[in-house]
């Protein structure tokens, strides 16, 4: 299970002074170069330009509550957090995940509680990436993931109680909200811990 690795990348602001100061550099470079009439130092100096110009791919701009997964050739370097403009190796792929807090409603489903009987349920799950390394690695769309294992908890919880409370029984779907919101939570975190998804909150919004 890959974890994220919070890394720090160098600041945008710092590398927009230095990289054109380079290029002024090298532009200089270039013109002795050319005076001087020396064919190693005119092609040293134009690979010069090349170098400088990829550098200049290294630039991304991070959010607020936002991460950039990097990647170099296909193999995971580091999260950066670090709001505004930053810069990192050009070579780096660079993948937004938002931090933000998020929520899902399902659709209403038809089920039938544990005591045989049908019913209609929905559900409002309020979620948040906490770890934008296993949200990326781990699942292949961790939003659909989440919206998936979401109503296949609610469908599991639904059949597990009935729908209301009868002899011998100590927890039904209608009676009890709060502690079947509980369980729901609980349910619904333990099957989203592998994407990296903390579970805010979960609460049934349609029963019937």
């Amino acid at each position: 299970m890959i974890k994220e690795i919070k890394r720090k990348c160098a600041s945008g602001y710092l590398a927009l002074v230095v990289i054109p100061l380079l290029n002024i550099l090298d532009g200089w470079l270039f013109y002795r170069a050319v005076m001087a009439e020396n064919p190693l130092a005119i092609f040293l100096t134009v690979l010069g330009f090349v170098i400088v110009m990829i550098l200049y791919k290294g630039f991304f701009m991070v959010h607020p509550n936002q991460a950039k997964v990097l990647q170099l050739f296909g193999s995971y370097v580091g999260s950066v957090r670090e709001t505004g403009l930053r810069w990192a190796n050009p070579f780096y792929s660079k993948e937004a995940v938002s931090l933000r807090v998020r929520n899902f409603e399902s659709e209403v489903l038809k089920v039938n509680d544990s005591s045989g009987n049908p019913i209609k349920i929905a559900a409002v799950v309020v979620w948040k990436v906490v770890d934008s390394a296993e949200a990326v690695f781990e699942v292949d769309d961790y939003q659909s993931f989440v919206h998936i294992q979401s109503e296949a908890a609610l469908r599991n919880l639904a059949t597990s109680y009935p729908y209301e409370i009868h002899s011998g029984e100590a927890i039904a779907l209608r009676s009890n909200p709060q502690e079947i919101a509980g369980k729901l939570q609980t349910e619904v975190q333990d099957r989203l811990d592998k994407a990296g998804v903390e579970v805010i909150e979960a609460r049934i919004s349609h029963l019937a």
